[in-house]
Order: C-alpha cells, then sequence, then structure tokens
C-alpha cells in the first residue's frame, strides 16, 4: 500500500494537471487539416480582424469539438472512478463493464423510433447506462462474484449490445448519422446542439459525484465498516452506479461508444494523489478531459490529411493497459493507487 501523498505532492499536481488541460485546450484550437493556424486564433480572441472562412472554423467546428472533448473526458474519467470505487474493482470502467453500449443501443433505438425528438438521445442514454449498471450491480453483489466474473459479464453484456446495435443500423440504417463513427467514438461534426442537455447532464454529475465523493471513501472501507458508521450500503452503491450511468450515458450520447477513459484515468490520478475519492474525483475530471482533447488532436493529425475516430486512437492506448491490469490482478500484484 503506497503512504498518502503529501500536500505539496498534491498541490504540484494540481497546478501540473490544471495547466496542462489549459495549454491543451488551446492547441486543440489550432490544430488540424484546416489552413486555420496560431495567427488567426490569436486573432479571433483577440477581436483583431480574421478572415470569414477562418471565424467560421474556428466558432462553428472547433469550439463545439474543443467543448465536446472536455465534457466527454471528465464524464466518463469520472464516471470510471466511480464504478471503480463502488465495485472495489481496478479492471472496471464504463466501456469494459458494458454501460457504454448499453447506452450506445438504447440511443440507436430512440433516433428510429423517435428521430424528431433529438431532446430525448441524452434520456436514452442515461436509460440504456443504468439499464447495464443495474445488471452488473446485480452480477457484482452475487454469492462469490469475483472481479474477473464482473469484467467478463461486461464482455458478454457489450457483445450482446453490440449486436443489438449491429441489427438496428442493418434494418435501418438511417437510425443514426455518422453511425460508424458513433460505435467507435468520434467528436467530428459534433455541433452545439448536440451538447445543449448532455452537458447539463454532465455538468450536475460532476458537482453531484464530487459533493457525494466521501461515500465511496466509506465503501471502501469494507461493508461491514460502513454499516457500523450507519451507511445503508446496498443503496448508496446503487445512487453511485446510477450517477456514473449518467455521466457515461450524457458522454455518449454525443461522443459515441469511447472507450478506456474511464479505465485509464483514475489509475493515473491514483497513483499521484492516492486512494481519496475527494482528490480522485476532480483530478480525473481535469485528466480525463485533457486525455480526450490530446487523443483527438492526435486522431486530426496523426494520418493527415484524412482523420481517424478518437476513439481508435484510444482504444491502441487502452487496450495494452487492459492487459496490464489483468495480469497484475491476477499475480495478486498492485494496482495503481494501491
Amino acid at each position: 500500500m503506497r503512504g498518502a501523498p503529501s500536500k505539496k505532492t498534491i498541490g504540484v499536481a494540481a497546478v501540473f494537471t490544471a495547466a496542462t488541460l489549459v495549454v491543451l485546450t488551446i492547441c486543440a484550437f489550432f490544430v488540424g487539416s484546416s489552413s486555420v493556424g496560431v495567427q488567426e486564433f490569436w486573432a479571433w480572441i483577440t477581436g483583431a480582424p480574421v478572415s470569414d472562412a477562418a471565424r467560421s472554423i474556428l466558432i462553428n467546428v472547433r469550439l463545439p469539438r474543443v467543448i465536446a472533448a472536455l465534457l466527454a473526458g471528465a464524464g466518463l474519467a469520472v464516471s470510471g472512478a466511480i464504478i471503480q470505487a463502488a465495485l472495489d474493482n481496478p479492471l472496471a470502467s464504463p466501456n469494459i463493464i458494458g454501460i457504454n453500449s448499453g447506452a450506445g443501443l438504447f440511443v440507436l433505438l430512440a433516433a428510429s423510433f423517435f428521430p424528431a425528438m433529438t431532446w430525448l438521445t441524452p434520456l436514452a442514454a442515461f436509460a440504456g447506462a443504468l439499464c447495464t449498471a443495474l445488471i452488473i450491480f446485480g452480477i457484482a453483489m452475487g454469492a462469490n462474484a469475483s472481479r474477473l466474473t464482473v469484467v467478463l459479464a461486461g464482455i458478454a453484456i457489450t457483445a450482446v449490445f453490440g449486436a443489438g446495435m449491429n441489427t438496428i443500423l442493418i434494418l435501418n440504417p438511417d437510425a443514426y448519422v455518422g453511425a460508424s463513427t458513433f460505435l467507435v467514438g468520434g467528436l467530428a461534426g459534433v455541433l452545439f446542439r448536440d451538447l445543449v442537455w448532455p452537458a447539463g447532464y454532465i455538468i450536475f454529475g460532476l458537482l453531484a459525484a464530487f459533493v457525494t465523493a466521501n461515500n465511496l471513501n466509506i465503501m471502501m472501507l469494507g461493508d461491514e465498516t460502513a454499516h457500523s458508521l450507519g451507511m445503508n450500503v446496498t443503496r448508496a452503491r446503487l445512487l453511485m452506479l446510477a450517477l456514473a450511468a449518467a455521466l457515461a450515458g450524457a458522454s455518449v450520447s454525443f461522443a459515441g461508444l469511447l472507450a478506456f477513459v474511464g479505465l485509464i484515468v483514475p489509475h493515473l490520478c491514483r497513483f499521484f494523489v492516492g486512494n481519496d475519492n475527494r482528490l480522485v474525483l476532480p483530478f480525473s475530471a481535469v485528466v480525463g478531459a485533457s486525455f480526450v482533447v490530446a487523443c483527438d488532436m492526435a486522431s486530426r493529425v496523426i494520418f493527415a490529411p484524412f482523420e481517424v475516430p478518437v476513439g481508435i486512437v484510444m482504444a491502441f492506448l487502452g487496450g495494452p493497459f487492459f492487459i496490464y491490469l489483468i495480469l497484475r490482478n491476477r499475480q495478486g500484484g498492485p494496482v495503481a493507487g494501491d
């Protein structure tokens, strides 16, 4: 068990992560295949004359894309941190245990049956994520359900829901515009109107998570200890999983099935700030936002002038990390933050 980091270490980590987020966010405005660069960006933010084409790209393309990356990164990272703490499972994350797939399936169902009701998308995503979270909760609470059992169940659920999504797209190809990008996760083409409702859910969910973070700390002491401290553990765990489902579902509704944000980021944060969720959750929000912004920039330039969905970049990073966690867990070794 690693000792708790000093206040100085936490302070340095806070300054570094905040500065990194600011720098990456600024860079995201002038990195891409278009001709808009640093000069146009600087002219835009200072009010100097800038061409109509550059202004249109910055306002209508880059700005909503950057906001989407920040929201999705923060939402998925905090969702993953909550799930790992609530289930006491370092291998869990929204995509690993099927929450993302459940949200994606319900989004496609809503797009098929209620195509004109765009405001319904985040609600459908939350419903799908919550249903999956309840299934996983039931499995996790079952007799002798090991960490690996929960992960395997999540993989099975993901396969079933993935088949459901593919069936919808075969029967109704117009169910979701850009569905191929949606299935791997991507931020290209995100508009302000796509973010209005999800942004509200994510911001509210983040604030609720920060306020209730100490409940996760109590749960991590063990069910018996938590009960002795007056906590209704089952109810508290359900509420935290519902909160995680809301964050993941809202993120999936506009960013698609982004993978591994909720797996990698919480472990990275625990390595630097320890296991106190009052620190882990806000750090996860900032680092998660930075991670998605950085991956999105990479997706624009790695194969320039072609652009790949950001979910592909994340899969290349997250797959090996997940294998590492499985091996560490099977060998009984510590994971980040332990």
